[in-house]
């Protein structure tokens, strides 16, 4: 496995906000992250990159207990993409993706032809080369978060982590962002709400409910109509969709 969470438990004052998490994710493959708000999808996110510490349990990538990855090495290894990012600095949007590459360069190092493609090819992939030279603040909420993504991808991460990459963006943007994700080749966790959109593009999905998951597996095994009156508080009748062959959900209130 590429990652894998173990019994994983973690507190944010005396509200337990990951409770006993097991999961894995195969490598290569994405697993969607599903679950009502506060149910710790980002604390969960969190602890697999290591910017909170578990309070029990282990996580791992490969073979590798997260605690004992230098930090340097894990920045090199894991990519994470957060709900919302902001910075007072006036930087361009190259600027940004730049970022991206700062892992893999030492204090002294000079900006590479490797790095410069990278750079170039993570813009390509989310339709933001043509606005390379603009200030990041000038961006609209959707074009940030595709800058973001892009920073991410120009790090080259062997683990992606995106907590609700879909956020701010248009349906078109939207599809084009996870239909880019699935086709990767990285191993990917997804945090998202939007359902349909996790059936389509996610390989397998994982439903958290106060800190707990309560189920997880293929799409056609996790979104079925029991689990969203029971989790998600919806009346919906579930179908395999005619283009995709995945669940589609119909909600009916």
């Amino acid at each position: 496995m590429s990652i894998a969470v173990e019994n994983v438990s973690f507190s944010a004052g005396s509200r337990l906000v990951v409770d006993g998490v097991t999961l894995t994710v195969p490598k290569g493959k994405v697993l969607g992250l599903l679950g009502p708000n506060g149910s710790g999808k980002s604390s969960l996110l969190r602890l697999i990159c290591r910017l909170r510490r578990a309070e029990s349990g282990v996580i791992r990538l490969g073979d590798d207990d997260i605690a004992s990855i230098p930090r340097a090495a894990l920045s090199r290894r894991v990519a994470f993409v957060e709900q919302q990012a902001t910075t007072d600095t006036q930087l361009t949007v190259r600027d940004v993706v730049r970022l991206g590459r700062t892992p893999h360069r030492g204090l002294l190092s000079s900006w590479t032809a490797e790095d410069e493609a990278a750079v170039c090819q993570a813009l390509d992939r989310v339709d933001m080369r043509e606005r390379t030279g603009q200030l990041w603040q000038t961006l609209s909420g959707g074009e940030r978060q595709r800058v973001h993504i892009a920073r991410a991808l120009a790090q080259a991460p062997a683990e992606l982590l995106l907590d609700e990459p879909t956020n701010h963006l248009d349906i078109q943007h939207q599809l084009d962002i996870l239909s880019l994700v699935s086709r990767l080749g990285i191993t990917s966790i997804i945090a998202l709400h939007d359902l349909n959109l996790a059936a389509m593009f996610c390989d397998q999905l994982a439903v958290l409910r106060e800190g707990r998951i309560v189920a997880a597996g293929p799409p056609d095994a996790v979104l079925t109509e029991d689990l969203l009156k029971e989790v998600f508080r919806v009346q919906a009748k579930v179908e395999a969709s005619p283009h995709h062959g995945r669940p589609h959900i119909h909600y009916l209130g």
